[in-house]
């Protein structure tokens, strides 16, 4: 240990959390090569959709020039991303669930 340098903040931050949960009694299981792949597809699909959405949203906002107009479509995609992004992180807490 001795001849190890100076840790990180970041390096000390992880030990901390991992004491933190060690005495809330929480244990920490690695993933499964088939959730780390789970995980990736919902990723790779989501990304896909949300970058999709995206260019949907600048073209339709290029097309648009009434402000009221464009405050409710920024709403929307705002919406839209807002959902995506919660379903995504529900569907990878299920796969790291069991």
């Amino acid at each position: 240990m001795a001849d190890q340098g100076p840790k990180s903040a970041f390096e000390l931050a992880m030990e901390r959390l991992r004491r933190k949960d060690a005495e809330a009694g929480i244990e920490r299981r690695p993933l499964t090569d088939e959730q780390k792949a789970s995980i990736a597809e919902i990723r790779n699909f989501y990304d896909a959709r949300l970058a999709q959405d995206e260019v949907m949203h600048k073209s339709e906002l290029a097309k648009t020039f009434d402000p009221e107009a464009r405050t409710a479509l920024q709403e929307g995609y705002g919406r839209e991303r807002q959902r995506l992004i919660a379903e995504r992180d529900a569907k990878i807490d299920r796969v790291r669930g069991g």
